[in-house]
């Protein structure tokens, strides 16, 4: 389970994180009904084990918030961790699947036997779902809105699904504050790779697997090796 909690100060020392966590404690109690209604009783009681403060914030930016939302908006912090970490998690998702399709590694048999397309037939790259019929990408949204609606919701701030880390309920902090750092900046440079392999193939017409068949590893030369 995660904990959410407001941003109220960054720098923590020893001396003072308790603190600090019963002032964090007592202002998530006094704003639990506007930001996180329905997961405050899980949330509270894992309060103690992970500051959702400190996740991310790693070296070398450490806190990064170029913006200053963090003093401006400090009632927002709960809905952007939120976002980032589902962004991040997509975005995973989103650079496994291009690597494994550039790879030409497709399902067997048929995504639309009544339009005769096979999987094998739709493309590599972002051009790749034009080749998926109406109805298949109706079927995909509607999966999208169940996901976010019912199964795994938006308004679930936590982004804890009872899942664990691959079934397992991790109880050690510090090792479940490292793991929590790691999806963070694993999910940042995700929502980098796949949005830089998108402009990237728009800007060379290569997809990824195109580009490295090629050598052409830089964007910027002529397709004629690294630079």
């Amino acid at each position: 389970l995660r904990s959410t909690v407001l941003p109220h100060q960054i720098c923590l020392t020893k001396k003072n994180v308790p603190t600090m966590k019963l002032a964090i404690a007592a202002l998530l109690a006094a704003s639990a009904a506007a930001f996180a209604p329905a997961q405050n009783g899980k949330a509270s009681t894992t309060l103690s084990m992970v500051n959702e403060l400190e996740i991310g914030a790693t070296a070398p930016l450490g806190v990064y918030d170029p913006l200053g939302w963090l003093d401006n908006e400090p009632e927002t912090f709960e809905r952007r961790r939120a976002v980032e970490r589902k962004h991040g998690r997509i975005a995973m998702a989103a650079v496994v699947g291009v690597i494994t399709h550039n790879n030409h590694i497709t399902f067997d048999g048929y995504l639309s036997p009544s339009e005769d397309l096979k999987f094998s037939d739709v493309p590599t790259g972002v051009d790749g779902i034009r080749a998926i019929p109406t109805a298949g990408l109706l079927q995909i949204l509607f999966f999208f809105a169940l996901v976010e609606l019912a199964w795994m919701p938006a308004s679930k701030y936590d982004g804890d699904y009872g899942v664990g880390w691959f079934g397992d309920n991790i109880k050690n902090p510090e090792e479940k504050a490292r793991k929590l750092n790691a999806e963070i900046n694993n999910g940042r440079a995700a929502m980098m790779g796949i949005m830089g392999n998108m402009v990237v193939e728009c800007m060379t017409g290569q997809t990824m697997y195109e580009q490295y068949a090629a050598g052409h590893i830089s964007p910027f030369g002529d397709g004629e090796g690294v630079f």
